[in-house]
């Protein structure tokens, strides 16, 4: 079988990644129902999508991708706009499951596009919303460490028994979700003292030790620096597009008055941070890992 697979890769190397990413696409129109209907506390599986008219929508114009451009981004029905994100979500969801297919072995590959799917419902649940739901947070943790036994490759554990990488996997993994929601709760805490408010809501916290669960405690702790780091430097750009030209940014994130009114990017305001920590964690699994590992373990040689 394993043969057979590898001749069709010899043959059409095209083959495998088209195939993954098609599946990813399938998988992202899936997620946009779940970015929809989860915040509402609706089911995602009944009913059927429909237009904002009530018409339900026919196969033929839920195809991934392709039916946006063929009815140009408006209903067949009744004729009324459906946002680019749509698409743009089933498009992302298909290049990162690209990526992890291309990057890893097959074991972490499927964890990292099921990583990949939490982070994606995760950043624009928080971006609409300005909340995490515990399916994502409370959920991931559990399906990390799940996928840590079971997947012991997810953290490096390959050149040993099965049982024994499974067992080094999972600990990695529940590391990972206490260091980094124990790590975003002690900055949260002393960041409310100091600024006499609430400083980052109590699902960011759920979230990184999620992500933690996937990317272990380095990835947690390389996470939350980095999200700090990504926020800084989109808040500094953000809000200088918004002093000249007198308008929000492209790139805006919604911000809102500590009593939830809605509110001009600022100090003192109160923006989503769940999406800087999502991007933060994608950039350490697919690319940083290396190098943010090798220094940590320079630094506990040194200590």
């Amino acid at each position: 079988m394993i043969d057979h697979l590898q001749e069709i890769n010899l043959i059409a190397p095209w083959f495998f990644p088209l195939w993954v990413g098609l599946t990813g696409a399938c998988i992202g129109s899936f997620l946009n129902v779940c970015i929809y209907r989860i915040p509402q506390g609706r089911s995602v599986v009944t009913p059927r999508s429909h237009c904002g008219c009530g018409t339900m929508i026919a196969w033929y114009d839920n195809i991934p991708v392709l039916s946006w451009f063929l009815l140009r981004g408006r209903a067949r029905c009744c004729g009324r706009p459906f946002s680019f994100r749509y698409p743009a979500i089933e498009l992302l969801t298909a290049a990162l499951f690209v990526a992890c297919w291309r990057l890893f072995p097959p074991g972490q590959a499927f964890a990292g596009a099921v990583l990949c799917c939490i982070v994606i419902c995760a950043h624009f649940i928080d971006h609409d919303h300005m909340i995490i739901p515990d399916v994502f947070t409370l959920g991931g943790a559990a399906v990390g460490v799940l996928l840590s036994l079971l997947l012991p490759s997810l953290h490096g554990h390959t050149h040993e028994i099965w049982l024994v990488a499974g067992l080094r996997s999972g600990v990695d993994a529940v590391l990972g979700v206490f260091i980094g929601s124990a790590l975003i709760l002690w900055v949260a805490l002393f960041a409310e003292v100091l600024l006499k408010k609430e400083a980052m809501g109590f699902g960011d916290v759920k979230y990184l030790g999620a992500l933690g669960a996937f990317v272990g405690w380095q990835g947690a702790v390389f996470g939350l620096f980095g999200g700090a780091i990504l926020g800084c430097i989109w808040f500094i750009g953000a809000y200088g597009w918004q002093k000249l030209t007198g308008r929000a940014s492209p790139v805006a994130l919604p911000a809102e008055t500590p009593e939830g009114q809605p509110a001009e990017l600022g100090f003192g305001v109160h923006v989503p941070f769940g999406p800087m920590l999502g991007l933060a964690a994608l950039i350490y699994f697919f690319w940083a890992h290396r190098m943010v590992d090798a220094y940590f373990a320079e630094l506990a040689l040194l200590l």
